[in-house]
């Protein structure tokens, strides 16, 4: 006789949905199996192979042998090399025990919340944003209190929301420059703002820089720059989307020592420790040439620009340009159908795989997420299809 005890589970986990990237992908899997032509639109990784040097660097350090147990919060190598690079990229100054190394950036997403938060703290974060830090906030016991970003803005928070969400019980606040799922960077004047508030109620604030070296126009300024910041925040990063390694698993943070110390604990206690061959190969991409990140940037710009040309050339869509990652987030409420049905329709009718702006939070109602790391071509095609059967859906008013 099965246990009833057995067929539950934690309430700390009721509230975890797959990410919607992947179950879209599962849906257009099923529907290549049955002979559809789709075109991938969901999901949001570099098409482009990890670059040789990082490859072959991997391969030589598995060929010596280098495949056992390291020390939980990275090899101190590739901490010194991160806290040289990282700090300079961001005007600061990074000692290497400020550095962690983690298999992805992921379990920097939730390891430090289950060190600075208790049960009942309020974490500020944004929406639409990435939805593993809703999940985080509610995984350690924290309430999760949404931030909308706003569109005529480029996807800026809306400060007078921030400032009406802020209370006694804030604890943390998330930013994500430049933004997933939409493109947007944080002004400076938000950032300072920010950084303001969080001195005044000694709040810690995690801001997600994954996509920081992907940026087209403009630099982006990290807050941890800012005067007041360097001891309350925390930095996420990787190699995923900068060095096309994301199947590689290899993230870092950089923060207070003190916090970084905590980390290599529940490091040690959760994934004990990251692979000394990914981390040679992280070593090999910070260290050596950076002409296939530049390489690669620049095609993703030429990607960006013809992605939301083409997007806003059909009625009824307008989309705003994204000023990093490589996503397009247009606006479809026109048409006057919510969108994780419009999305369904693309990929049915268009054999166009696209993300529902509901799959980053509430306020992303309206909106369609494109991932454009994908060739032009697929790009065009993709664009013309959706043009196509969007034509069929008179716009609403």
């Amino acid at each position: 006789m099965r246990s009833a005890r057995t067929e539950s589970f934690a309430g700390r986990i009721t509230h975890l949905q797959p990410e919607g990237a992947y179950a879209v992908l599962a849906k257009a899997q099923q529907l290549e199996a049955q002979g559809r032509d789709i075109i991938h639109m969901e999901i949001g990784q570099p098409d482009f192979d990890t670059y040789p040097h990082i490859t072959l660097a991997g391969i030589r350090a598995i060929s010596n042998g280098q495949t056992r147990y390291n020390p939980p919060g990275g090899l101190p190598v590739l901490r010194e090399a991160l806290a040289k690079d990282a700090g300079a990229r961001r005007g600061i100054t990074v000692d290497a025990e400020q550095v962690v190394v983690a298999p992805g950036a992921k379990p920097l997403l939730v390891l430090p919340l289950m060190a600075v938060l208790e049960p009942g703290d309020e974490v500020l974060y944004p929406d639409p944003g990435f939805p593993t830090y809703e999940a985080a906030i509610r995984l350690v016991g924290a309430n999760p209190v949404a931030l909308p970003l706003v569109e005529e803005t480029g996807y800026d928070l809306d400060l007078a929301a921030f400032d009406a969400r802020v209370s006694d019980r804030t604890r943390l606040i998330i930013l994500n420059s430049p933004g997933n799922p939409t493109g947007g960077i944080l002004s400076r004047t938000t950032l300072e703002h920010i950084a303001a508030v969080a001195c005044e109620r000694d709040c810690w604030v995690l801001s997600d820089e994954i996509y920081m070296r992907l940026v087209y126009d403009e630099d982006v300024l990290s807050i941890a720059a800012l005067s007041g910041m360097g001891n309350r925040t925390i930095i996420v990063d990787g190699f995923s989307k900068t060095y096309a390694m994301t199947g590689w698993r290899l993230g870092f943070g950089v923060m207070p020592t003190a916090l970084a110390d905590k980390m290599s604990l529940l490091l040690t206690h959760s994934v004990g420790c990251t692979a000394t061959f990914t981390q040679l190969a992280g070593l090999a991409a910070v260290t050596g040439p950076q002409d296939d990140v530049e390489t690669v940037r620049t095609e993703f710009r030429a990607r960006r620009d013809l992605i939301v040309r083409g997007l806003n050339e059909i009625d009824g869509v307008h989309c705003p340009t994204p000023r990093g990652a490589f996503y397009a987030f247009p606006n479809v409420a026109s048409f006057g159908r919510p969108v994780q049905e419009l999305a369904a329709y693309l990929l049915d009718v268009a054999g166009v795989a696209t993300l529902p702006g509901t799959s980053f939070g509430e306020n992303g109602e309206g909106y369609l997420r494109l991932s454009y790391a994908n060739s032009r071509a697929n790009i065009e095609q993709a664009v013309e299809r959706m043009g196509n059967a969007l034509a069929s859906l008179a716009p609403a008013g």
